[in-house]
């Protein structure tokens, strides 16, 4: 059985972020916005409503032809699309755990791609399997609990921030590479530029070369995929590690900070690495106190009021 046996696909809204009205979570006006990223259900940012254009209906599936190849999602909420990405409809009704499992098989076929051969011909034409297993009526998954259940964070007010480089908030360290011949199991997290798993690729028999209470970022691979790290670590050569300069991080300033930082991942690419030396240049915007300074404070108690910051 093939994709298009199965689904209608249909090319999305082709939008780019930088052309959209970014807005928050707290806007109910507000609509995802889905990108060829392998993070988050693929949603990179909320933004007005744009008059004209509607959003792809709930229920569909989001799937990538270029970038993150063939990574797809079921999207619970009405969603713009970015480019080199396809829209599948169910041609008859399924339930989300069928959705879940059509979007497993189609990222199966990952290996098939890479950065210069995308699937925008070829999608309609992959193979699915032609009966669903039992297993995936049955199988039970247990959601994220939290004792936080409300929403009361702090306002954004964006046009009040201020801007910095990195290279004023950071001092920057390059990873080490470390060969796959050295590469023993062990207990110590190897971070390595991919986009999942808090960056650890694997856990390594080696001494760490740093400690933790840092951000790492990724210049090559998955350009500009940013971590909290709170273990020692060993980091690949891929990666930059980013400690504070003259101020205190914590996981909760972690968060916020790795938000922005990861805003300027539509800058870079495999094509154009996101060097030491750029990255210490690069301006991200933050909340700021009324002499200039970062507001770390507000940060922290606004990741904090959020919900499921207790699992953070």
């Amino acid at each position: 059985m093939k994709v298009k046996d199965l689904f209608d696909v249909q090319y999305g809204v082709n939008l780019e972020l930088m052309s959209c009205e970014t807005t928050t979570t707290q806007d109910i006006d507000g609509v995802n916005f889905v990108a060829r990223t392998s993070n988050n259900n693929g949603v990179v940012a909320v933004v007005k409503k744009i008059k004209g254009v509607e959003p792809q209906p709930t229920g569909t599936l989001s799937c990538s032809s270029g970038g993150s190849v063939l990574e797809t999602f079921v999207q619970t909420k009405p969603y713009y699309s970015g480019r080199d990405l396809y829209v599948l409809t169910p041609k008859s009704n399924m339930t989300l755990a069928e959705k879940l499992y059509y979007c497993m098989c189609i990222r199966a076929n990952a290996y098939r791609y890479s950065y210069g051969r995308q699937a925008n011909k070829t999608l309609r034409e992959l193979d699915l399997p032609d009966a669903i297993p039992n297993w995936v009526h049955e199988i039970k998954i247990k959601p994220i609990t939290t004792k936080k259940i409300t929403y009361n964070a702090p306002l954004l007010y964006v046009e009040k921030w201020g801007d910095y480089t990195l290279g004023e908030l950071f001092k920057f360290h390059k990873g080490k590479r470390l060969t796959k011949e050295d590469m023993m199991e062990g207990g110590i997290n190897f971070i390595g530029a991919i986009s999942e798993n808090n960056g650890v690729r694997q856990l390594v028999d080696v001494e760490p070369i740093f400690q933790p209470n840092c951000i790492t970022v990724n210049y090559n691979g998955s350009v500009g995929e940013a971590f909290y790290q709170h273990k020692p670590f060993w980091a690949s050569d891929d990666v930059n590690v980013l400690y504070a300069n003259g101020w205190e991080l914590n996981k909760y300033i972690a968060m916020f900070v790795i938000t922005t930082i990861k805003a300027n991942q539509y800058k870079f690419s495999y094509g154009r690495k996101w060097t030491l030396e750029k990255m210490k240049e690069s301006i991200i915007k933050l909340p700021k106190t009324t002499d200039g300074f970062p507001d770390w404070a507000y940060m922290e108690d606004y990741i904090k009021a959020l919900s499921y910051s207790d699992r953070i």
